[in-house]
């Protein structure tokens, strides 16, 4: 996607409905909630790929990640509206772990650099 293409469909996106917005926000909550490790993501994304790298240099269990790559979904405005509202920023990645947000990737790289993000994955038994 070229500069000109991104710029003209963030500035002139349609906005979400209030109803799409819940649906959003319903979905992903549970999403956050009900995964050990929950990342939002575009596949493309240099910290998204920084972020996934410092989570899979843990051995994790099975099934402990959830990845969502938005940059196709329908609704990625309304989940990046959402998680806008929820952390403050619509940029990706976007990792929770435990239900709690860590951050973004440089958040996640220094995480697994002092140790905390070990601590996170243990404290959810993702590892």
């Amino acid at each position: 996607m070229s500069f000109i293409t991104s710029f003209i469909r963030f500035f002139y996106r349609n906005k979400p409905s209030q109803e799409k917005m819940a649906e959003v926000k319903k979905w992903i909550d549970e999403d956050i909630a009900g995964n050990k490790i929950f990342v939002i993501s575009k596949s493309y994304c240099p910290y998204c790929v920084k972020a996934k790298k410092a989570l899979e240099s843990f051995s994790l269990k099975e099934g402990s990640m959830k990845w969502m790559d938005i940059e196709n979904h329908p609704d990625m405005n309304a989940i990046q509206d959402y998680m806008g509202a929820l952390t403050g920023s619509r940029s990706v990645p976007k990792v929770f772990i435990g239900g709690k947000y860590l951050g973004g990737g440089d958040d996640t790289v220094a995480a697994k650099s002092n140790g905390t993000l070990e601590k996170m994955l243990r404290d959810v038994e993702a590892i």
